[in-house]
């Protein structure tokens, strides 16, 4: 979930040194009648938990699409202290240091597991409770988090920008198979090809891909991965390499975030702290450090 490309710095996250003791919490999976109740707990701190409530406005709680399964953790008078999606990915909203321990030690017993992304400092907690019985990590990829609101600097238009369609396919999976091997060390179209190509096919069907075309070669690319309200979360934004440096990124960006920005409060994307010429171009288009996150790719067994 990060733009262009990550960290090749390979380390595992430092133990959290903390000696605070924490009180078992059992975590249970979540089902269709939790849904009202973890969309009203994550909406405490949307900026940090828009992508685990898309899954559930888009697929429900329960759903293969999620690529993994919802868990929440519940405080001592029986409220949602914790909700964690854990499978293909780990991800997890924790408010107590006990629903965050239980969910890293949920997250033992799943082997299969490819990356677990966070908040830098929580990230280091659940890796303290995580990491004796857990997978070794593979890469560790240190992002910024960006957001943007009102107002958006007004650059020239590009009237060709549009919202993908099927016919761009073709165009969109190979670029967006690059980018996840350039993040993650591994090509999704070797290891599940018709599943990578689905998942972009669906996307595309959502309306939530936006491109730039020109004789028949991809320029531009964004994909919006979370559509709500209160915010958007954008990703794998490319630009072909022959365009860079030109001011052609700046303009896509400029105005695809005032169409977003219609209808949502705030945009967001992860970046890479290495990617320095990405982090200037989303400073020149309006977007102000929000947090710092870490992703851990992980070494399947």
């Amino acid at each position: 979930m990060h733009t262009q490309t990550a960290s090749n710095e390979r380390c595992a996250p430092h133990a959290n040194p903390s000696t605070r003791e924490t009180t078992h919490a059992a975590s249970e999976k979540l089902n269709a009648a939790h849904a009202a109740e973890a969309l009203e707990f994550l909406a405490r701190r949307p900026l940090h938990t828009a992508y685990l409530s898309s899954l559930i406005r888009d697929n429900g709680v329960v759903s293969p699409l999620n690529r993994g399964t919802f868990y929440g953790c519940r405080d001592t008078q029986g409220a949602l202290a914790g909700v964690a999606l854990i499978g293909h990915a780990i991800f997890f909203e924790a408010h107590t240091e006990a629903a965050l321990e239980s969910f890293a030690r949920l997250a033992q017993e799943y082997a299969a597991a490819h990356m677990l992304l966070g908040e830098q400092e929580k990230i280091e907690r659940f890796w303290h409770y995580y990491a004796g019985a857990g997978q070794s990590p593979r890469l560790l990829a240190r992002e910024v988090l960006l957001e943007q609101t009102w107002p958006v600097a007004v650059c020239e238009a590009v009237p060709t920008l549009r919202q993908a369609t099927l016919d761009d396919l073709s165009l969109v999976v190979p670029v967006h198979a690059q980018m996840a091997f350039e993040e993650s060390g591994v090509n999704p179209l070797e290891t599940n090809a018709e599943g990578f190509r689905q998942r972009c096919a669906r996307r595309i069907e959502q309306g939530r891909v936006w491109v730039l075309v020109e004789d028949g070669r991809l320029v531009f690319k964004a994909d919006v991965i979370t559509d709500a309200p209160d915010v958007m979360y954008l990703e794998g934004i490319y630009i072909q390499e022959e365009m860079r440096g030109r001011g052609l990124g700046l303009r896509c960006l400029s105005q695809l975030s005032r169409n977003l920005l219609a209808r949502t409060r705030s945009l967001t994307v992860l970046v890479n702290e290495r990617n320095h010429p990405a982090l200037k171009l989303y400073a020149r288009a309006g977007f102000r450090t929000r947090s710092n996150y870490d992703t851990i790719f992980l070494q399947k067994d």
